[in-house]
């Protein structure tokens, strides 16, 4: 999908922000928030991994270029998986996760998934509300899913059916 044609959807930045498709440039400065944002991160070899399956992997940038937020969902036959999203720490709390899950949700409904999932740690309550908020309801837990500093911890699996 062109970046075009990406822009009518819904989810769209605000004046002063831009959202487009992630590109290995990026990987850097994605990783390095990523760092920022969790204990256990993702590798930059993992996102350059995703960019090279074709997954779609969208930036949201300030209006000077800087990278605010990033989020990868994985489309397949008719369902979509939410695989990362995360915002710069230093800029959360302004809307961003929410602008980019809108928007992935939106990819999803054009790329004719029937149902979006996503895990989120029990941990993060922040990311559990807005999911909660767009109409995500929990339909499981993977035992022992994430890496944790006391070993491991559980993920709730998320799931928002997308009506045709």
């Amino acid at each position: 999908m062109g970046v075009d044609r990406a822009e009518t959807l819904a989810g769209l930045p605000l004046p002063g922000e831009r959202l487009r498709p992630m590109r290995e440039e990026d990987v850097a400065a994605v990783a390095a928030i990523e760092a920022q944002a969790y204990v256990f991160p993702w590798t930059a070899g993992l996102f350059r991994d995703c960019l090279v399956a074709g997954y779609s992997a969208w930036v949201l940038e300030a209006e000077d270029a800087t990278l605010q937020a990033y989020a990868i969902l994985a489309v397949g036959a008719d369902e979509a998986h939410l695989l990362n999203l995360c915002v710069d720490p230093s800029r959360q709390g302004r809307g961003l996760g929410r602008r980019l899950l809108q928007r992935m949700v939106e990819l999803a409904r054009w790329h004719r998934a029937g149902r979006i999932f996503l895990e989120v740690r029990p941990s993060n309550p922040a990311a559990i509300a807005l999911y909660r908020s767009e109409g995500f309801i929990e339909i499981g837990r993977r035992p022992r899913y994430y890496p944790a500093r006391d070993g491991r911890e559980d993920a709730i699996v998320m799931a928002l059916d997308l009506p045709s």
